[in-house]
């Protein structure tokens, strides 16, 4: 059984696997050596060829059009690349079947007819994974270089109230509920939410360098979050060993920084609502969705060891905060608003430069202000080789989709940046099995907490 498999079995009442220890050695002159294509071919593609795989297919044409790239054909058996090598090309299948050999015991066999097959078969500096392949096959090569542009282009789209048009997908740019939002968001006209009272004053407070007995009197007015931080404080989360009873000890052992940024969590729950039933439903939904997405990165974030978990916290709480201004929109133009299902499908467009909006008028850091941008930028590379904040969300989106009918979207997990740049590679298939069924406790600490 393949890791696919058994990521997306629904039997997830099995006891899940045991991890593998971790190896630090370097293992590298152990590895199978790299084998010298049988063929090579520096023929161009057709441009329509090349457009069919991601993300050049959102890249722009004239660019995409003069990227030097080869064929190389391999014979059943020869090694393509080895996990851990740094490459400085993007390799694709064009032709036959490749098995993709992570470090762990389970590997994944991708075939020429996988829709995964549009997806790169690897996209960071460095392999995730050891590609072999299981049939004569015939890889395109691309250099690595356009990876950097694709992260480049996305960092220069503002983030400010200064606002440009949105790009609309062809499959609803004909739609007049999408042209007058576009047309809003261009003119700053959205109706953007704003932040809860006890959230506002703590921020205001604590920019003053106020202590903890000044914030905690702003937390208590609200008795609904002060009783959220004592429950969160004596919860697996941070496993404590003796049990606060009132907020001025939950404070105290959380810290101020790390209370602003739960506080900021627990209330933008008082955003995701809306009159209007339906709608409501939806926005019930993406905050269920939402609770998952910061849980995982919590959760991701202390596997880690590298990132602060209450910054991963909200940030997966934030990823999808663009789809808020939306829905208040067809609040506001009932009878314009297309269907729900054409408003679902056109959501991912819309929602990651709404969302950038939003935290930029609310007041985020330019780094969390991004978060909606890249969340689902499967192929973002950061210019550090460190984990990041947004590499954090990007694989707990990634682990969100498991199981669902995301899944046959989703690229192979070794084959993205933000897993090359996990220490040691600990993020294996087994290890992401065994976070979703180990770490069950802390994502439920955390998802009662916010909820």
């Amino acid at each position: 059984m393949n890791w696919f498999t058994k990521l997306f079995s629904k039997e997830q009442n099995k006891t899940p696997p045991k991890i593998k220890p971790t190896i630090t050695a370097d293992l590298s002159n152990y590895l199978p050596a790299c084998s010298e294509p049988s063929d090579t071919n520096t023929n161009k593609l057709s441009l329509k060829t090349l457009k069919k795989l991601a993300p050049l297919r959102d890249m722009d044409d004239a660019y995409v059009e003069q990227l030097a790239h080869t064929r190389l054909s391999y014979a059943s058996g020869a090694v393509i690349f080895r996990r851990s090598q740094k490459t400085n090309s993007v390799y694709y299948l064009l032709k036959g079947s490749v098995e993709l050999q992570p470090d762990s015991d389970n590997n994944y066999l991708l075939s020429d007819e996988s829709s995964l097959a549009k997806l790169p078969l690897n996209s960071g500096k460095v392999c995730g994974a050891t590609a072999c392949a299981s049939t004569d096959v015939t890889i395109l090569a691309i250099s690595g270089d356009f990876i950097g542009r694709w992260t480049s282009k996305s960092r220069q789209q503002p983030t400010s109230v200064e606002l440009i048009d949105i790009e609309l997908p062809e499959q609803i740019a004909g739609n007049d509920f999408f042209t007058s939002f576009s047309e809003a968001y261009r003119k700053n006209q959205l109706s953007l939410p704003s932040l809860p009272h006890v959230a506002l004053k703590l921020k205001e407070a604590l920019e003053k360098d106020l202590g903890i007995t000044e914030a905690v009197k702003i937390i208590e007015i609200d008795v609904a979050i002060a009783a959220k931080l004592i429950q969160l404080a004596n919860s697996p989360l941070y496993s404590p060993i003796s049990p606060i009873t009132n907020c001025h000890a939950a404070v105290t052992r959380l810290g101020l920084d790390q209370t602003r940024k739960l506080v900021m969590g627990l209330s933008l729950k008082q955003l995701f609502h809306c009159q209007n039933p339906q709608l409501m439903e939806k926005m019930q939904a993406l905050w269920k969705d939402s609770l998952y997405i910061s849980s995982l990165s919590f959760v991701l974030a202390q596997e880690s060891g590298t990132i602060n978990p209450e910054d991963a916290l909200l940030a997966g709480l934030i990823a999808d905060i663009g789809a808020i201004p939306i829905l208040h929109f067809a609040e506001q133009h009932p009878t314009q608003y297309p269907s729900l299902s054409v408003l679902d499908s056109a959501i991912p467009f819309l929602s990651p430069s709404v969302g950038s909006l939003v935290l930029h008028t609310l007041g985020f850091t330019p780094e969390l202000a991004g978060i909606p941008k890249y969340a689902e930028d499967w192929f973002y590379e950061s210019d550090s080789d460190s984990l990041n904040l947004v590499d954090i969300v990007i694989l707990a989106k990634l682990h969100s989709y498991f199981g669902t009918h995301r899944a046959k979207e989703i690229p192979y997990m070794n084959s993205i940046p933000a897993y090359t740049k996990l220490k040691n590679n600990k993020l294996t298939p087994d290890f992401s099995l065994d976070i979703l069924h180990k770490a069950n406790q802390r994502i439920t600490a955390a998802m009662n907490f916010l909820s």
